[in-house]
């Protein structure tokens, strides 16, 4: 396990990792699709066909801001689902990442960490989405990297090539000075291990089990697996204090 001390640096995911995708997405489908007949449908369903199709449409329309991915992926579910769904449904669902919740430790967490590291956003949605997030995050990052400003969506390299190459020509920052955490194995540990980055899965689905509304990684081997994993933010920092101390985990 690397020692956490030897990095000055921490990139993160956003969604899923510091804001509680899975329950806002929930929290903005679970009524609609109730309403709409579809109650067969389990919590768990509903995230793997959302994560699935989300990231289709990433691949597809790298260049659309993330609310019209959004938008586009719930018009896909509805199709899938046999619901007839209006135009505002789709928009509303698209205008929803400002009302997904924090977790509950993220911003102590960032907090923290924010005394030893800069802190930087990698993430898969576009400025205006992100700035309502970081409302509840309680930091202010010291870099934000949207996928609007890089042009494609996660797992592209593109996003961490972009990624390493602002950093260096910001705070002159070399790759080894970087810890990659995130929740995400598809979106983030593979393309980062890809790159060179050393990685912090944070598993929020540890006692779940299942992949939720992530892919499951399509890689296999070594690229699948970080450097170092934990439950949540919360044992990020209980780990980092033991390494502080000299103890390894």
């Amino acid at each position: 396990m690397p020692d956490l001390t030897k990095f000055n640096t921490l990139t993160f995911d956003c969604y899923g990792t510091l804001i509680d995708w899975e329950r806002g997405i929930l929290a903005e489908l679970r009524p609609w699709v109730d309403r709409n007949g579809r109650r067969d449908l389990d919590d768990n369903a509903i995230l793997e066909v959302f994560g699935t199709t989300e990231a289709t449409c990433e691949a597809e329309t790298p260049g659309k801001l993330y609310p019209d991915i959004l938008a586009e992926a719930h018009r896909r579910l509805a199709d899938q689902w046999g619901i007839k769904a209006g135009a505002a449904d789709a928009t509303e669902f698209g205008q929803s990442v400002g009302r997904w919740p924090a977790f509950a430790d993220s911003a102590t967490s960032l907090q923290y960490l924010k005394r030893y590291y800069k802190l930087v956003i990698l993430s898969n949605v576009d400025r205006a989405s992100f700035a309502r997030s970081n409302e509840k995050l309680g930091v202010a990052f010291d870099r934000i990297i949207t996928a609007q400003d890089v042009g494609s969506y996660k797992p592209s390299l593109r996003n961490f090539e972009y990624a390493l190459a602002d950093l260096e020509r910001t705070f002159a920052t070399r790759k080894a000075d970087i810890l990659h955490t995130a929740q995400s194995i598809f979106h983030d540990v593979v393309p980062a291990r890809t790159v060179g980055l050393a990685t912090m899965w944070i598993n929020r689905r540890k006692t779940d089990g299942g992949w939720g509304a992530t892919p499951a990684p399509q890689a296999k081997g070594a690229l699948t697996t970080p450097d170092m994993e934990v439950g949540s933010m919360a044992d990020f920092v209980v780990l980092h204090q033991a390494h502080l101390r000299g103890e390894s985990a």
